[in-house]
């Protein structure tokens, strides 16, 4: 019996055991004892995490694939959880425990992953896991790429991103249309911000909405003084900034307003 991959979950399915090995062996297994791995499928990368010196957890939406697994892993069984990742309230399994996260992701919710995983930090040391190309390269860019954005900034506040390799679209089945990419992130060592977490998330995502414009003209929502608004950083674009600017006019604007 084999899982038939359901276009409406963004499925493919890894079928070359070298990359699923290769992507296994991402994680450093540094600081933490559970690992979670985001969308199985039909276990190509699980088995691999199976014969490492960590427990292995299972998060999978898809009916037939959880079936599956039950029946081809039975030293997993108790750890394969049928739900949504993104909906799941992940301290249900790990309390305050820490865990890395590790996957295969669905394109279409690939970056809401990232979001989530952001959001708990305080848990997550380690995340390695496949994306379209496109958005594994726009999550590790620098400034004055124009790809770097949003999802750039919010994550290298926190993590150390690293892009690692890139996968063809003939080891999947179905194939999908584009190239995949591995990412490694890791989390930094001083991963609290020196100004308010909120307003910097909000300022990011402000700036880039109208990421042509200055940040004088994206940044009008925020009233801020006119001898703020002076100041040189205020007539750059969002994408010439760097992640510790970004926390620097946070805190210009926290201390403005």
């Amino acid at each position: 019996m084999s899982v038939k991959a359901k276009k409406h979950l963004g499925q493919h399915f890894l079928k070359d055991e070298n990359i699923a090995q290769k992507i296994a062996d991402t994680l450093s297994l540094d600081g933490y004892n559970d690992v979670l791995e985001i969308g199985p499928g039909m276990g190509v990368l699980t088995k691999y995490l199976l014969k490492k010196d960590i427990t292995t957890h299972v998060i999978e939406i898809d009916t037939e694939s959880v079936e599956y697994l039950k029946n081809n892993y039975l030293n997993l069984s108790n750890r394969i959880y049928e739900k949504d990742f993104l909906k799941y309230d992940l301290t249900q399994i790990f309390k305050d425990q820490p865990f890395a996260i590790i996957g295969n992701f669905p394109y279409n919710i690939s970056s809401q992953i990232v979001f989530k995983t952001l959001e708990m930090r305080s848990q997550i040391p380690e995340f390695s896991g496949m994306f379209q190309k496109e958005v594994a390269l726009r999550i590790c860019s620098k400034e004055g790429s124009k790809v770097y954005g949003i999802l750039s900034v919010l994550t290298q506040a926190f993590y150390d991103a690293e892009y690692l390799f890139t996968v063809p679209p003939n080891v999947f089945n179905p194939p999908p249309k584009v190239d995949s990419g591995v990412l490694l992130l890791k989390r930094k060592e001083n991963y609290k911000l020196p100004c308010d977490e909120k307003l910097f998330f909000r300022v990011v995502k402000t700036g880039f909405q109208q990421r042509r414009k200055t940040l004088r003209n994206s940044l009008k929502s925020f009233n801020l003084s006119d001898n703020l608004k002076a100041n040189t950083i205020f007539g750059q674009r969002p994408e010439q900034l760097s992640v510790s600017q970004f926390i620097e006019l946070t805190s210009l604007i926290e201390n403005d307003i």
